[in-house]
């Protein structure tokens, strides 16, 4: 259920219709069309002092409860309080803080950490519904704190395994079995690619038409992406992601940019440029190769050419 708010704003004075367009504006609503805008109902008192300075100038204001008829009409108000887009433009903000803390003094830099800090608190107050971008967001603020930690506070002991990730020695991890689901899609694809690049250069696949049922992993097979596995999705990190943090790679700034397309065409989250390039690869990739061998081959092509694409490390 949600609350509409109904205005016809005064003609004058402007200052007046300047503070309800900015009112609006941070309370981060909906806009079904102009006059119309919309809030969850549990927000509804939020509407009231926009009411009362509307009418006290001449204007016209109402708040009416909103229910939607079907799942179709209910997707359509939701996704006008998206944040997709806003998360994005934080993370560049967070990216960029990240990128110049090597050259930055203390005192700049944790005055910039502030700002990201308050941008993110902004955007939470209004992210009604959050999900997968919210989850991201935080997960990388916690890593730019470790970051900003290591650059000036050397003395504070540094997490070495970030939501309860354990650290691996991938020397222990050589000519090994690992086990997946058949017929890979990006998350699979890309921690087949990471485990034969950084991994263990000898690994063999063996691909499962349904490892928690018929077609169980085989004794002493690694798994990963799939339900019981060794390694797949904890927290809001996809299969790639705890792959990459638990044998020491998740710092790397090149892979780090892979596994955040691969974490928004997985869950979802927070878009990034590269994400429609390569989930176009890649479906092309799936229809050339029937066979998950040759497949997975071929997908290591792009994924070491994305991994080498210039800027790719910044």
């Amino acid at each position: 259920m949600w609350s509409a708010l109904f205005l016809t704003l005064p003609t004058q004075p402007n200052a007046v219709r300047l503070r309800v367009w900015r009112a609006l504006k941070t309370l981060g609503c909906g806009s079904l069309r102009d006059g119309v805008y919309v809030l969850p109902d549990a927000q509804a008192a939020l509407f009231d002092p926009l009411v009362s300075e509307v009418r006290a100038h001449g204007g016209q204001a109402s708040v009416l409860e909103l229910s939607t008829s079907d799942e179709a009409q209910r997707a359509e108000v939701l996704a006008l309080f998206d944040r997709a887009e806003a998360y994005g433009q934080w993370r560049a903000e967070a990216q960029s803080l990240a990128a110049a803390l090597p050259a930055l003094e203390e005192t700049e830099a944790r005055r910039r950490w502030r700002g990201i800090v308050e941008a993110l608190q902004a955007l939470r107050r209004i992210d009604y519904y959050p999900g997968a971008a919210a989850e991201q967001a935080q997960a990388e603020l916690d890593a730019l704190r470790q970051a900003l930690d290591a650059r000036f506070s050397r003395g504070e002991p540094v997490a070495q395994a970030p939501h309860g990730i354990p650290r691996l020695d991938p020397r222990k991890f050589q000519g090994k079995r690992w086990a997946t689901r058949a017929r890979p899609w990006v998350d699979r694809l890309a921690c087949a690619w990471l485990i034969r690049r950084f991994i263990d250069p000898e690994a063999r696949f063996v691909w499962l038409a349904d490892p928690a049922g018929a077609t169980p992993a085989p004794r002493g097979a690694l798994g990963f992406d799939y339900d019981g596995a060794r390694f797949t999705h904890i927290g809001s990190r996809v299969s790639f992601e705890v792959l990459a943090a638990s044998f020491g790679l998740d710092a790397d700034p090149r892979l780090q940019r892979i596994a955040r397309a691969v974490h928004f065409l997985d869950v979802g989250g927070i878009p990034v440029p590269e994400a429609a390039g390569l989930e176009a690869v890649l479906s092309g990739l799936r229809e050339v190769h029937a066979d998950d061998d040759p497949l997975t081959l071929a997908a290591a092509s792009v994924f070491d050419a994305l991994y080498a694409a210039p800027g790719a490390a910044t």
